[in-house]
């Protein structure tokens, strides 16, 4: 398995600590944002796999302004860890999708806080006018400003299922617009989707390889309550990934990677009370555990760095 420095991957906080010099956290912040797949710009019913908090389950309460949802969120990591270090993540919903003046006052809040070191926003790749994508220039030009794409696949069957509502054309569009402006680019993408194989998987690695970006999340596909992917899942038209199969593909997609994609994430958290399958997926630490030894057993485990 190519690697990085002689690691098998990149690992996000390899990546920050080289940077940085120490740990860096992410804060989990709700914008108070919507997004155009559920407010009928282009659908009404989201994405099929996500959940009624648009992904950001874990974000801190949007009734809370932005510096005091940073302050509660810092207070808790620092409960358990000394950090000096955060990132400021925009996660819930799409986090450009909000008139300007209302995108800058926000996000300058957020790095306004002299222990943020970078901004990062998830958002689509259809929400990222020319006056968003000025905004996120110029305050690149005073923090680090990362943009997290939902791609999730390149194959249009499965995005059309899944209901995504853009087209790949208009992902490269987006990458190469941030690109220009050296913005960051992060693509999320979903393993274990409807329909999609190892074949599928690894074709959308390898698009990634020759798309200008910085970094991807693998994400294990999770079936949430209240979705409608939980009424296909229950209605017996797929299963989910076994924590085997997972780890396999997990390993194939790091062998496909170029070599200085920094990985954000290898696996990811559902919330419990949402979460219907897979149950494994829970024991967040053990499944990478278990994909340490597993790739140690692939003989491709010299200095390996991973994100816990």
């Amino acid at each position: 398995m190519a690697g990085y420095q002689g690691r098998p991957y990149y690992s996000l906080d390899a990546y920050l600590k080289e940077c940085y010099g120490e740990k860096v956290y992410k804060l989990s912040l709700d914008g108070g944002m919507t997004c155009p797949n559920r407010d009928g710009t282009c659908g009404d019913r989201g994405c099929i796999f996500c959940s009624a908090g648009g992904s950001g389950d874990f974000a801190a309460d949007r009734s809370l302004s932005v510096p005091e949802q940073i302050a509660s969120q810092k207070a808790l990591v620092k409960k358990k860890r000394p950090v000096r270090k955060f990132i400021a993540y925009f996660q819930a919903y799409t986090n450009t999708y909000a008139p300007v003046s209302y995108l800058e006052k926000i996000f300058l809040e957020a790095i306004s806080d002299p222990e943020v070191v970078i901004l990062s926003v998830a958002t689509r790749p259809d929400c990222l006018g020319s006056e968003v994508l000025e905004l996120l220039d110029r305050i690149n030009r005073i923090k680090p400003v990362w943009v997290e794409l939902g791609l999730q696949t390149i194959h249009e069957q499965t995005a059309r299922y899944i209901r995504r509502g853009y087209e790949l054309s208009c992902f490269e569009e987006a990458v190469r617009e941030l690109q220009r402006r050296n913005l960051q680019v992060i693509v999320h993408t979903i393993l274990g989707l409807p329909g999609e194989s190892e074949r599928e998987v690894l074709q959308t690695m390898d698009y990634l390889n020759q798309q200008p970006v910085s970094g991807i999340k693998l994400q294990l596909l999770h079936v949430l309550r209240g979705t409608d992917l939980a009424e296909d899942y229950l209605a017996g038209k797929f299963e989910v990934l076994t924590k085997e199969q997972y780890l396999q593909l997990v390993i194939d997609c790091l062998t496909h990677l170029r070599p200085d994609l920094v990985i954000h994430r290898l696996t990811g958290d559902g919330p419990g009370e949402l979460l219907i399958a897979p149950l494994w997926s829970q024991a967040k630490r053990t499944v990478l555990n278990e994909l340490h030894h597993q790739m140690k057993l692939q003989n491709a485990c010299q200095g390996l760095y991973y994100q816990v």
